[in-house]
């Protein structure tokens, strides 16, 4: 089935291409869906399996597999209404839905990968796809932010390469050169010490391109604010969730060795730092998209630092990728309603939303609420426990600095909010604003509905896949 999907997934990407028919495309991205959410639940029925000797169908790949397909109907559905609104030729049309399939099977692929070379090539893959969605509207700034993608990607694509490199230097006195994770990890106690350290640096900062952590999450705040808002949705939530499972499965092997220690310390550093960056961002970003994807900075951040700070913090912070996932993409769909209606990304040009999308505006409200962590947000309970675990590890100082930090995104990221919903816009001439469908908005409710959910009422086999995710993990 493995092979079925990769194979039947490439197919009707070419066929998408090479098609102008708009009914015939439309068709072939609905047959992807279908082909998505088949080969899901295979693996969900394969539970823990190896195939094509490459992937494994492990509860960390199925949970955030499972993520990924959710949010790609809704992702197909939008990008439908977006691209009919803009009215794109044939080709255009193609070449995006190409790119959005070629994109969602990376990531999924990226998931399941059980080799850190494979998992490096299918991170490669997802840079150009993303590519080709940010570079959809073909102009100046599109092309700026495609070539600034690339060069940041393929900067931290080369790390990675560099970092497998000193990986399999550090086995040394190990009768084995196998790169899998698995071996990896049977093989931790006899690796070098000296490149092992290399390679997790090499490895940790070249994923934190995807990851969008500090020090190269330059490169994903241009990408999302540049793609078409279905596009941003997918690379601010499963996309970044690649970029955690690249660090995560690499952090299992460092665990298990005396480099344990120093490298919670480092992932601690660039945590705290992509907090403070992102709260001194979202004081004074006026960009809307720009707004949210400096949000997912800080997101990252505290999911990083649940690692550091081991115990409870590895259960939250798996948790939180999965409803950070939800939350921020609802937002990046509503997003596409927002801009039909004022026509405009900046803060300084939108207001009072509530008028001229009523329904629309109550999603921006409820993701606002959610993605500040806020009661009854699923994301308080992750985000809670991350704070436990800083407390149970002492982390104090570490902790208050970071409730301070996010105190201060709370303020800004409300005050625009805010100004969207309630404000109105100065000259804003709304004889002609588009009326917006409130089914178009349904999508966004259901994410959002499913991250309080699982936040506050998770199902034991949800429980279950986490804890399964995080059993390696030294306790």
């Amino acid at each position: 089935m493995t092979l079925i999907y990769f194979i039947g997934a490439l197919i009707i990407a070419m066929a998408i291409l090479v098609n102008r028919n708009k009914t015939v495309n439309y068709s072939l991205v609905v047959l992807f869906l279908i082909l998505q959410w088949g080969f899901t639940i295979y693996a969900c029925l394969h539970y823990k399996e190896t195939v094509l000797s490459y992937f494994t169908f492990d509860s960390l790949g199925i949970l955030l597999l499972i993520t990924l397909s959710i949010i790609a109907i809704p992702a197909m559905i939008h990008s439908r209404i977006y691209v009919e609104l803009h009215q794109e030729t044939g080709q255009v049309r193609a070449i995006y839905f190409m790119a959005m399939i070629g994109l969602i099977t990376a990531i999924g692929a990226g998931y399941l990968a059980n080799h850190i070379a494979v998992t490096w090539i299918f991170t490669e893959i997802t840079t150009l796809s993303a590519s080709a969605l940010i570079y959809h509207h073909r102009n100046k700034l599109a092309l700026e932010g495609t070539w600034k993608y690339v060069f940041i990607c393929a900067i931290s694509i080369t790390f990675v390469f560099i970092g497998i490199l000193f990986l399999s230097l550090s086995f040394g006195q190990a009768e084995t050169d196998d790169l899998s994770f698995r071996s990896l990890l049977e093989n931790a106690s006899r690796l070098n010490p000296f490149w092992l350290r290399l390679a997790f640096l090499f490895i940790f900062t070249g994923f934190t391109a995807k990851l969008g952590l500090v020090p190269m999450f330059t490169a994903g705040i241009d990408a999302k604010d540049k793609a078409p808002a279905p596009a941003g949705a997918l690379l601010s939530s499963v996309l970044m969730n690649l970029g955690f499972v690249g660090i995560f499965r690499t952090y299992i092997i460092v665990a298990h060795t005396p480099l344990h220690h120093w490298a919670n310390l480092v992932i601690s550093i660039a945590a705290f730092l992509s907090v403070f960056v992102a709260t001194v961002y979202m004081i004074k970003v006026k960009n809307i998209k720009r707004m949210f994807a400096y949000s997912g900075v800080e997101h990252m951040g505290l999911v990083m630092l649940g690692i550091a700070a081991g115990g409870i913090g590895y259960y939250a912070a798996v948790l939180h990728i999965v409803l950070h996932a939800f939350v921020k993409s609802s937002l990046f769909f509503q997003f596409n309603q927002l801009y039909r209606v004022f026509q405009s990304k900046s803060i300084y040009y939108v207001g009072n939303y509530f008028k001229y999308n009523t329904t629309g505006a109550i999603v921006l409200l409820l993701g606002f609420i959610s993605a500040t962590a806020m009661p009854p947000s699923g994301l308080f309970v992750s985000e809670f426990l991350i704070f436990r675990s800083l407390f149970e590890a002492q982390q104090l100082l570490l902790l208050i600095a970071v409730l301070l930090l996010l105190t201060m995104i709370i303020w800004a990221f409300g005050k625009n909010i805010f100004k969207i919903l309630f404000i109105p816009p100065v000259g804003f001439d709304d004889s002609h604003v588009e009326k917006i469908s409130p089914w178009e908005s349904v999508t966004q409710f259901i994410l959002l509905a499913t991250a309080v959910y699982l936040g506050l009422n998770p199902p034991a086999e949800f429980v279950q896949l986490i804890n399964d995710s995080i059993t390696l993990l030294p306790k």
